[in-house]
């Protein structure tokens, strides 16, 4: 798939705003532990991609109901759905000065059902002349096995298209309209699971 970005220029793929706040001091303090000893983007990238798939807990999978949308939220309460952590890995990956875009899936359950839009990020990395999706989701052993990597995609979700599913091929220079709505809107994760589009 060929991914396509939204706006032409780069910088806005390291803009701030009010859900990737990566000028906020736990983002850039979080920022500073994770390049410790880092010499290069491509470590620090791997890096921060690891701490937010594994330190912040899948709403879902932990059984929280918070609703953090904001990364500096989620990165304080170490809670978020797909979007959410999604939303911090950008932070950091912005704030150190890494081009990151949003982009979405449209996923089914087994029975053909569609369940809400899917959330992952695509990075671009100095030297490479592509985008490189990457899931933070978090993983669940014998279920999601999704890792950071250059070479071929390690992604949560495979898409079916038999049952409707979508790649969107769009790389978003801020989180998607409807999606942030649905996250500031909702009062707990089970009405942001109602309200969450399913496709875009």
């Amino acid at each position: 798939m060929e991914l396509i970005q939204q706006v032409p220029e780069m910088s806005v793929y390291l803009a701030a705003d009010e859900a990737i706040d990566h000028e906020h001091p736990l983002v850039r303090e979080t920022v500073a532990r994770l390049r410790g000893g880092v010499i290069d983007a491509y470590t620090y990238a791997a890096a921060a991609y690891t701490f937010v798939r594994d330190t912040m807990a899948h709403s879902a999978d932990s059984g929280d109901m918070r609703v953090a949308w904001r990364a500096s939220d989620v990165l304080a309460t170490r809670n978020g759905i797909c979007h959410s952590k999604s939303h911090a890995l950008a932070a950091l990956l912005r704030a150190a000065g890494i081009p990151t875009a949003f982009c979405y899936q449209a996923l089914a359950e087994d029975s053909g059902d569609p369940i809400p839009l899917h959330g992952l990020i695509a990075v671009r990395l100095p030297g490479r002349d592509r985008w490189d999706r990457q899931d933070p989701r978090g993983n669940k052993p014998g279920v999601v096995d999704a890792h950071f990597s250059l070479d071929e995609e390690r992604l949560a979700w495979p898409v079916r298209p038999e049952f409707n599913g979508v790649d969107y091929p769009v790389l978003h220079a801020a989180p998607h309209p409807a999606v942030l709505h649905a996250l500031k809107s909702a009062e707990d994760r089970p009405q942001l699971c109602r309200t969450l589009p399913t496709e875009l």
